[in-house]
């Protein structure tokens, strides 16, 4: 249970509006956009950020644009359809799977799966996972590949590092096609795309580059995950989309995004980040969290890995630093 000694209360409706003012000077002022196109998910952030859009623009300046394949839970694309609903935006609908196909996603994936697991066939379902025991053991980042059979059965075995990376890779080009539908939609209309990071996946780097991080406004980006929820509570996003269980939802079997990324509840990795922005030492993280000292210690140290191999991810590309002359003496200045 998390303790009191971090507040992540806020004023909904102040926050809403400074938000909604943000939209409207990024978009309209700034850079002479139209509208935005939300890609909605079914998720809690996506939803937010299009009630954000509808207040800020006009709900006949916002489209909700879902972008399903055939690995995404069934259930993402109903809910993805209620958040549009609620707030009467236009709706599309773009199938991503011949365009994964085409890149290979799913042979590529399915050829690891397959080898470490001979059995794997029709009906079976399969994610990339932490281990529970987390905060437990000096297991930190060592991932894990579950299958579930059509029986009910699980199996799982530990990565190596090869296949994690086949699979990670060929995951993040769902991100990127995705990126590439949002533009062209955006683009036709003269809109602007507009993201649904939270702060603590920017600040874990749960995003892909030129992925779901490809847009050209993050109004959500400086809320901690705690406090969407509180704020989508305000702009009446439907309880079935508030009590979903996060997730990246690019596997075939369900997977958190506790058990695919943080290792923790979402309240708890909130309560770490902001400890450790103000400087609290472990025991102070422990009971800010409800963990145990040592657990604390093990999350920071995860937070902190992982906040520094994402830095790139949260910067311009790096260019060389290169002094040219601009003008030669032997040429004559006018």
């Amino acid at each position: 249970m998390i303790r009191d000694l971090i507040d992540f209360s806020l004023d909904a409706p102040a926050t809403a509006s400074r938000l909604e003012s943000f939209l409207r000077h990024e978009i309209f002022d700034r850079m002479h956009r139209r509208g935005a196109v939300v890609g909605v998910s079914g998720g809690i952030d996506s939803a937010v950020v299009l009630a954000l859009c509808v207040r800020a623009l006009g709900r006949n300046r916002v489209l909700g644009l879902r972008l399903p394949e055939r690995e995404s839970q069934p259930s993402s694309l109903d809910y993805a359809e209620l958040v549009c609903r609620t707030y009467g935006v236009d709706m599309e609908t773009v199938d991503i799977t011949p365009m994964l196909d085409s890149f290979g996603v799913y042979v590529r994936r399915e050829a690891v799966v397959h080898r470490i697991f001979p059995n794997f066939g029709k009906g079976w379902t399969y994610r990339l996972r932490l281990p529970d025991s987390l905060l437990e053991e000096d297991r930190i980042g060592l991932y894990r590949l579950e299958v579930r059979a059509p029986d009910g059965t699980v199996e799982s075995r530990q990565l190596n590092y090869t296949d994690f990376l086949t699979l990670t890779a060929t995951t993040n080009i769902k991100q990127r096609v995705r990126m590439i539908h949002l533009y062209h939609a955006a683009e036709s209309r003269r809109y602007a795309v507009a993201g649904t990071t939270n702060l603590t996946e920017a600040a874990e780097g749960f995003y892909v580059k030129y992925g779901d991080g490809g847009v050209d406004v993050e109004p959500i980006a400086q809320l901690y995950k705690t406090q969407v929820f509180m704020l989508a509570e305000y702009l009446g996003v439907p309880e079935e989309i508030r009590s979903r269980m996060p997730s990246p939802d690019t596997y075939s079997f369900p997977v958190s995004d506790q058990e695919f990324y943080f290792a923790a509840s979402y309240p708890v990795v909130d309560a770490a980040l902001a400890g450790m922005r103000l400087g609290l030492d472990n025991e102070s993280l422990a009971t800010a969290t409800g963990l145990s000292s040592l657990q604390a210690g093990r999350l920071r140290e995860e937070l902190e890995k992982r906040a520094a191999s994402t830095g790139h991810l949260r910067e311009m590309p790096p260019s060389c630093d290169i002094e040219f002359p601009v003008i030669r003496e032997s040429i004559p200045v006018a």
